[in-house]
């Protein structure tokens, strides 16, 4: 029922259709609710707390997945190639601990969100999940205290904590009907502020109404590897001419399965819901030499022993890649830079 329902919405949100518009009225309470949200904060009744480190919040308006995670990730890298000494917070979607909590490699991805997992395994760096983003920063920065700069994932709605640079995600979806939640996918107007703006979309593909000058990113599959056994490597032009079951439980499953049908491969499509909770039995009744998921997937299904010790299940491993990357970096370290010394809000 739930993927039912969120199939009807999608197709509503895309254009202004009658389900739309029906919906209308309540969008401009939604809309009414945002401005009073962050009137409070401009008039001094609801307080911002500022940290002693910069912080660059990475986040969408567009509800669903639009490559946040993966950004995420490059960003990180980039700036540990630049020797910042970056930390992560995130609100651990998906996970049932209540308390700020920690990333460890060997954390249970029920407890911390698969997407958190992902990132400390990935990246790197100290991760650190709660649902109050400024407990979250300051837990990080008592255990973490080298760390000189924090990277929300997710968050941008979350205005107690005060950020000194936004990057606003799209993928190829645009800004839908370009109208608010529940008339349609935006959570906030598509012409709020931000620093940058990222567009995740396979070359060629063009979108309008987005604002600002959107640098494009595209995500790139790299080597995959066997679940049950990650030092076998194989190219996805490997597995074709092979029966193929892709799997994906993630915001977008579309944008998963058309990467690889661009790589040439004809496989049967098994879109499951966003943070999809894994069984041993998930994938039991598949008849397939092959099952891909995406690494978000991978966290969860390496922690339960009948999938774990399946040999039929790959893994896809995706990088952002940016066109310009190096004068998106060079923006990007130098309005760090300026903040940091400027400690002017965002």
């Amino acid at each position: 029922m739930r993927s039912f329902l969120e199939a009807v919405l999608l197709r509503a949100w895309a254009r202004r259709g009658l389900l739309a518009c029906l919906l209308w009225p309540l969008s401009q309470l939604f809309q009414l609710i945002i401005n009073f949200r962050f009137g409070l904060m401009l008039m001094g009744y609801r307080s911002q707390t500022r940290l002693d480190v910069p912080v660059i919040v990475v986040g969408n308006i567009f509800i669903g997945g639009t490559g946040k995670t993966p950004m995420v990730i490059w960003l990180v890298q980039q700036l540990q190639q630049a020797g910042w000494t970056p930390g992560v917070i995130s609100r651990g979607y998906g996970a049932h601990a209540e308390s700020i909590t920690e990333v460890r490699d060997d954390a249970r991805a029920s407890e911390v969100g698969d997407e958190p997992l992902l990132i400390a395994l990935r990246a790197n760096c100290p991760v650190v999940v709660g649902r109050n983003r400024v407990m979250a920063a300051r837990a990080l920065l008592a255990a973490h205290p080298a760390t000189n700069v924090i990277v929300s994932d997710d968050g941008l709605q979350h205005y107690a904590l005060a950020r000194d640079i936004e990057i606003l995600l799209f993928d190829q979806r645009g800004v839908g009907n370009g109208w608010l939640l529940p008339a349609g996918p935006l959570r906030e107007p598509v012409h709020r502020r931000r620093d940058f703006t990222v567009l995740n979309a396979p070359a060629g593909v063009d979108v309008a109404g987005l604002g600002g000058n959107p640098v494009r990113m595209q995500l790139i599959p790299g080597k995959l590897f066997c679940l049950s056994a990650p030092d076998q490597q194989k190219m996805l032009a490997e597995m074709k001419g092979l029966r193929i079951t892709a799997a994906a439980g993630i915001g977008h499953p579309q944008r998963y399965f058309a990467m690889l049908r661009a790589a040439g491969l004809s496989f049967d499509e098994l879109a499951l819901n966003d943070h999809h909770a894994f069984s041993a039995n998930s994938f039991r009744q598949i008849d397939a030499d092959i099952i891909l998921i995406t690494e978000k997937d991978a966290v969860k299904c390496s922690q339960i022993a009948q999938l774990s010790s399946d040999a039929r299940i790959w893994v896809v491993p995706v990088s952002a890649q940016f066109e310009a990357e190096a004068d998106f970096t060079a923006q990007l370290l130098a309005l760090i830079m300026e903040k940091q010394h400027g400690r002017t809000l965002a």
